[in-house]
């Protein structure tokens, strides 16, 4: 017997949600995103199924570039109330077996278990899951929370794989560093840069030498991940947001500053009365601008007090655009909100 961490990443979860929903959906590529408008710009794939994946398509692609790839898949809206309802049947499942769950989100949570046989455990959860819920899940076997996570991705759909320090330099030491959970393209391209390719690079890099490039605690800790350490404990406690914000991508450029402001100013009454709901006081208010064609910065202001006052977030974050040039067509408008620490 001994301590294990699980990753259960439910497969492409949203296209799998709406299979249930409609069963003559099954067998055909499903893209979910957005409106389910793949001719309007600007929008993203939020999840493909597996038939449409074979065409290339994947999250956080163009729907448009979806479309062209795969002009006969089904599109479909994002229905998050929907896959809210059945992402908290699955955890209820989870939650069924003699492991503590932390919920990673919608479609994703690490297991905490000690046993002498996780492959075991993690097949009869599978089991449990697609019998309770209709869905299929892969599901990773680690050391740590990274190493359950990757390993989670090798045997998708409806696999399971073991990935530990054991097994780490054999398994990942040759692969490319965007293998690693939390190195994507542009961190690789940096790396690439001063030489480093590979998982096994990285790790053995020079730590001084990715503090200066990358930071103090971003550089040591990209090498932290070569090594296949990571977070080993799991915990249950529910999360309590920081913060929370609202943007919106607009199909058409915004040019006047009266619209800007008022899209603006609906975000931040709409923040400030889901802060009232949640029983949380705000502190400070950001506003993030993207101007044409990628250009995207941001501004904050501390509130006097905490407050859920919208008359005063509203004035606040309309106040935060008298530091943005609105001279130049808007793409996109965030407005975000930090809220009191609980005690």
């Amino acid at each position: 017997m001994r301590n294990w961490i699980l990753h259960v990443d439910l497969d492409s979860f949203m296209a799998a949600v709406e299979t249930l929903r409609n069963p003559e959906l099954r067998g055909r590529p499903v893209i979910v995103g957005a409106d389910g408008d793949p001719t309007r710009p600007r929008t993203v794939v939020s999840t493909a199924s597996y038939e449409a994946r074979q065409y290339g398509v994947h999250s956080g692609m163009p729907m448009r570039t979806a479309h062209r790839k795969c002009p006969d898949a089904i599109f479909l809206p994002v229905d998050l109330p929907a896959y809210e309802t059945v992402s908290a049947q699955v955890m209820d499942v989870l939650r069924t077996f003699p492991v503590v769950v932390e919920v990673w989100g919608l479609d994703e949570a690490f297991l905490g278990c000690r046993t002498d046989d996780p492959e075991a455990l993690a097949r009869d959860i599978q089991r449990a899951v697609h019998e309770r819920t209709g869905l299929t899940c892969s599901i990773g076997i680690g050391d740590n929370k990274h190493q359950a996570k990757l390993a989670a991705g090798f045997r998708k759909p409806a696999g399971v794989a073991r990935l530990t320090g054991d097994d780490w330099t054999a398994v990942m030491g040759e692969r490319p560093t965007t293998a690693l959970w939390g190195i994507g393209d542009k961190t690789a391209a940096k790396l690439a840069a001063m030489g480093i390719h590979t998982v096994n690079q990285l790790a053995a890099a020079d730590p001084a030498d990715l503090a200066e490039r990358f930071g103090p605690t971003n550089g040591p800790w990209l090498r932290y991940l070569a090594l296949g350490k990571g977070e080993a404990t799991v915990s249950d406690t529910p999360w309590i947001p920081r913060g929370h914000s609202r943007e919106a991508t607009f199909t058409q450029d915004l040019t006047s500053p009266e619209e800007i402001s008022a899209h603006v100013s609906a975000f931040a009454r709409r923040l400030a009365a889901e802060a009232d709901d949640a029983g949380r006081r705000i502190v400070r208010v950001t506003v993030k601008i993207r101007f044409r064609p990628f250009d995207t910065l941001t501004r904050q202001t501390k509130l006097p007090s905490p407050t859920t006052d919208p008359d005063a977030v509203d004035t606040t974050a309309v106040a935060i655009l008298d530091r943005f040039d609105l001279t130049r067509p808007v793409r996109l408008i965030g407005v975000g909100v930090e809220y009191e620490p609980k005690n």
